[in-house]
């Protein structure tokens, strides 16, 4: 098996190292893995003169010239996925297959991007006699972005994929906790023959990064996923230079499982999404809100899967949950449950972290939460379940609208009238109706309310990269 790569930025179309780094940590060893290379400010300025350079050369590259390149990307990320899992799970700690998966997921990610490049259709508007009316989609230009640790392979993919299919070039701050899947990428694209400056890679301290970058007059556009309280931050500073954003950011979202549905079945797909990727995903299922005629069994169901849940290191055969990011979180979660417990809540398996080496936490599922739990307002982001019992489908919306976050939603149910009612009163940019896939390639994803600001994914997904443009011609001169 590989070993963890040799980390560089990525500037203008050649590697680099740095004088300053900083440790990057296996969380489920708490050992070492590999060094982080810290871009100083002669980088940054470095990225932006190839940015901006590579903004220009790019969007004047035929689309179906840009979907090649990204075509050959994608299967040569393809190729090499058991490489680049290996290095997903060595720095983040998920499940060696699920790393796998996300591989795919990421390629699969360019592949979409790449037939949207060639469909950014204008149109022409109808006019009178001797004057046209078009509307043409152009490139925004140079795109600063911003990516989370929890999902290092896809997460990246998403905001590459989305400005490179427009024509923009990009300068991408991979997450510090876990950059080897950025760094992957990077690679596949300098071997597929991106050109120099379209795509550069930075690592270093968040907030020196953002800072520098998003106030450049190079910066057309600040791409983000990652907390609430961040983006609102970024959100802010890019507003003082009329910057605009694409914001994906937190959740906390809810399940309603109705009356009618198959109990067993809806607590059992719940409770193994969510573990997945150990609850850090921002459409985690959390808030389950459940029918008190089901809500017994339901509950009982739940609990023992996830209580079965294998926890480990992600390279051991059969583990299906792996550590948490840092420490950090640990005592993140641990407060949410002491609280949760003292405010009356039933804490009915796990709550505490696991005995071992490692930033490992149980499966934890709390019944009967009371409202002012912190938990209830606080998206955990951990491998913490809530299941409270409601008498109708308008207490359960109800309960579902009751936080600021509106990213994702889900529901069991059979009913067309219960469907139709959800879709209409749900408050969510994604609603996920008996399956717990929240996004795909094909679809758009993104959030309402305080849970972020676009789309990404779907044919809506390249809009935020892409000006829109009304030409008027008249044939002659007035």
């Amino acid at each position: 098996m590989t070993s963890y790569p040799d980390l560089q930025l990525y500037i203008d179309g050649t590697w680099r190292t740095t004088a300053e780094d900083m440790p990057v940590i296996n969380p489920a060893t708490e050992q070492i893995i590999g060094r982080l290379p810290v871009a100083g400010t002669k980088d940054l300025d470095d990225a932006l003169d190839a940015a901006a350079k590579g903004s220009i050369a790019w969007r004047q590259t035929a689309p179906r010239d840009r979907a090649d390149v990204m075509m050959r990307a994608a299967a040569i990320m393809r190729a090499r996925q058991d490489e680049i899992a290996h290095s997903i799970t060595l720095e983040h700690g998920k499940p060696y297959q699920q790393a796998r998966l996300e591989v795919i997921r990421g390629a699969e990610f360019f592949e979409w991007d790449a037939g949207e490049a060639v469909r950014t259709y204008g149109r022409v508007i109808p006019s009178g006699p001797g004057i046209d009316y078009i509307v043409h989609h152009q490139p925004i230009g140079a795109v600063a972005a911003f990516s989370p640790w929890n999902f290092p392979m896809s997460q990246p993919a998403r905001k590459i994929a989305g400005a490179i299919a427009s024509g923009c070039s990009i300068i991408l701050k991979a997450a510090e906790e876990t950059p080897a899947g950025a760094m992957h990428i990077a690679r596949a694209f300098h071997d597929a023959g991106l050109p120099a400056g379209v795509l550069n890679l930075v690592f270093g301290v968040p907030a020196d990064i953002s800072s520098y970058l998003i106030p450049s007059d190079t910066i057309r556009l600040v791409a983000f996923t990652g907390s609430t309280a961040v983006g609102r931050h970024l959100t802010t500073l890019a507003s003082e230079h009329m910057t605009p954003v694409l914001m994906e950011l937190g959740g906390h979202a809810p399940v309603i499982v109705c009356e009618d549905t198959d109990v067993h079945a809806a607590a059992v797909t719940g409770a193994v999404r969510k573990m997945r990727n150990a609850g850090q995903v921002c459409t985690s299922p959390t808030r389950f809100f459940v029918h008190d005629e089901i809500f017994d069994e339901f509950v009982d169901t739940f609990t023992k899967r996830a209580a079965a849940t294998v926890v480990g290191d992600g390279m051991e055969p059969g583990v299906e949950m792996g550590p948490l990011a840092n420490d950090r979180r640990i005592i993140a979660l641990t407060e949410l449950v002491d609280d949760a417990r003292d405010n009356g809540a039933d804490v009915l398996t796990g709550g505490a972290p696991v005995k071992r080496a490692g930033y490992f936490f149980e499966p934890t599922v709390l019944a009967n939460v009371p409202d002012n739990a912190r938990v209830m307002q606080e998206e955990p982001f951990g491998p913490l379940a809530i299941i409270n019992p409601v008498s109708s489908l308008d207490e359960a919306i109800h309960q579902a609208n009751s936080v600021p976050y509106g990213l994702a939603a889900y529901a069991f149910t059979n009913r067309a009238d219960y469907v139709n009612r959800m879709v209409e009163g749900v408050e969510a940019g994604n609603l996920s109706i008996n399956t717990l896939e929240a996004s795909l390639p094909e679809t758009p994803f993104g959030g309402v309310k305080s849970s972020g600001y676009g789309r990404e994914g779907g044919s809506e997904g390249l809009h935020h990269y892409m000006v829109v443009k009304n030409v008027s011609h008249s044939y002659s001169i007035l």
